[in-house]
């Protein structure tokens, strides 16, 4: 019996020291409220204000200093005096002015690195809107197609307008005729002098024998009115895509192209079928053998990326443009089957006797008239504004590989540079093993040679890797800008047709609900 009656006292001592704790904590409170209370916090406050702002300084002091000072006024001085007056028998408050200097020193940083960041970020901006001079304005259109002469000896003209506010330009606005092929002409020639160094130039159209052949047989232009107005709108992205870029607007044969008034020197080597054309195609052969038999190492990884990036990119717009193209050839289908359906029912409505009903007809072939014209319009926005910007970025992507490619012949001659300096130097070393010193100067000035050709090889590649970079950049910029453009101007058009539709089918419905 006295074993078992021994815990009920340990019991009661753990439990008079429990009580002997919140009797403390419940002595201890008033005096911290009464008398330790006003000394205490604003010790507090100073600590973590000061810790804070000493931990942190260097990010703080991005701004300036005398933000750092208004806050450490405002943080520790009305709430803690308030709280102490107001409510002395309050003890859950007085930790609270501890806690509430924390947050703000923390937002106040957090506000400083989000600025800097901001800055960071707006300054990207600024630097490319510095090298691409979007404080200069350029315009160009291509308009009144006009064909000279006659026969075989045929070609189109067009007139090319300009609205600049470049300074490098001779005047604000200029005027001139120019023939296909001298568009065809500066893409060679800007092609030959800015390729090499890895900027992308936009692509000219290409040259259709089949419709230039049916320009110049036929003597009524209407039958080929499509072909030039494809031909036109063609040109004038060309130049506009020209003179969009920084470097090629300033070119001196661009600026001569827009300016020079009467003809420009002819053209040579633009021909589909003509000589170069035909070395162009066995050069392109030539570097798909290159390709395969020489493998470059990559030790860049943006590179493989963005040329993986720019393959799949390419399959995949193929793919949509096919699409767009078959979509663009069903509207037509049914825009022209819907005339047959509207003629139709123009001669039913003829021959009905029924009053209500041939009315009802009749209205119906004018509804299905309008219809087509809507659908047939609509055809032609599909072609224009999508068709033809994804066959742009078709070729596009096409110089982009042009500049890969340059860069990987670049690199070829660089390592080709290398394998042959080290055959220099193993000749110079048996040279000197043989004892044939009167050859080894030669094989000395030979190595010095070679070894140049090296450093400027590897500059070289740095300098197109460098130019690349830029110019992918610039050119996903531009390629996003130009597919939302073209993607919502297209849909605002698609839903102002389909509202037409709606329009129509509104206006004949009170005709057939009157037929009695």
């Amino acid at each position: 019996m006295a074993d078992e009656r021994e815990p009920p006292p340990m019991e009661e001592s753990n439990e008079n020291n429990e009580d002997d704790i919140f009797s403390e904590a419940i002595e201890e409170q008033p005096v911290e409220d009464s008398k330790q209370e006003p000394t205490r916090v604003p010790i507090k406050a100073d600590i973590n204000t000061d810790d804070l702002f000493s931990g942190e300084g260097d990010e703080v002091k991005l701004d300036s200093e005398e933000e750092e000072e208004e806050e450490e006024e405002e943080v520790p001085e009305p709430e803690p005096s308030k709280k102490d007056e107001s409510n002395p028998f309050n003890s859950v408050e007085p930790p609270k002015p501890t806690e509430e200097p924390t947050p703000t020193p923390q937002i106040s940083v957090s506000s400083h690195s989000s600025s800097s960041a901001v800055k960071v970020t707006a300054s990207k901006p600024s630097k490319e809107e510095e090298e691409e001079e979007d404080e200069f304005t350029i315009d160009i259109k291509v308009s009144d197609p006009q064909k000279m002469g006659d026969g075989m000896g045929a070609y189109m003209v067009y007139r090319v307008r300009t609205k600049t506010s470049v300074p490098a330009f001779r005047k604000a606005e200029l005027s001139v005729l120019r023939r296909f092929s001298d568009f065809l002409g500066l893409h060679s020639k800007l092609a030959e002098k800015h390729v090499s160094k890895g900027v992308i130039v936009p692509p000219a159209p290409e040259k259709s024998v089949i419709g230039m052949t049916k320009i110049k047989v036929s003597k009524d232009d209407s039958g080929s009115s499509d072909f030039i107005e494809k031909r036109r709108a063609a040109l004038e992205r060309f130049l506009t895509r020209t003179a969009s870029h920084p470097l090629l607007r300033m070119d001196p044969d661009f600026r001569d192209f827009l300016e020079r008034e009467g003809d420009l020197p002819k053209s040579t080597n633009t021909s589909a079928l003509s000589g170069a054309g035909v070395m162009r195609l066995f050069h392109k052969v030539g570097d798909a053998v290159d390709k395969i038999s020489f493998k470059m190492d990559e030790s860049d990884e943006w590179f493989d990326e963005r040329h993986q990036q720019v393959e799949n990119l390419d399959v995949q717009l193929r793919k949509l443009h096919s699409s767009m193209e078959t979509l663009v050839h069903h509207r037509k289908e049914l825009s022209l089957t819907t005339m047959h359906f509207s003629k139709s029912a123009a001669m039913l409505g003829n021959a009905e006797e029924h009053t209500a009903l041939s009315r009802a007809l009749s209205q119906l072939a004018e509804t299905e008239e309008r219809i087509e014209i809507i659908q047939h319009d609509q055809a032609d926005n599909d072609f224009y504004q999508m068709a033809e910007l994804l066959k742009d970025y078709i070729s596009l992507l096409g110089s982009v590989k042009e500049v890969f490619h340059e860069r990987f012949k670049t690199y070829k001659v660089w390592k080709e540079a290398e394998a042959t300096l080290t055959k220099k130097r193993e000749n110079k070393a048996k040279l000197e093993l043989a004892g044939k010193n009167d050859k080894v100067p030669q094989a000395q000035n030979e190595i010095t040679e070679w070894s140049e050709k090296v450093e400027k090889g590897k500059e070289d590649f740095e300098k197109i890797s460098q130019t690349i970079r830029k110019e992918m950049g610039r050119f996903d910029r531009h390629r996003v800008e130009d597919f939302k453009t073209t993607v919502v101007r297209y849909l605002e058009q698609l839903m102002e047709n389909q509202q037409k539709l709606i329009k129509c089918w509104e206006a004949f419905l009170p005709e057939a609900k009157a037929i009695a």
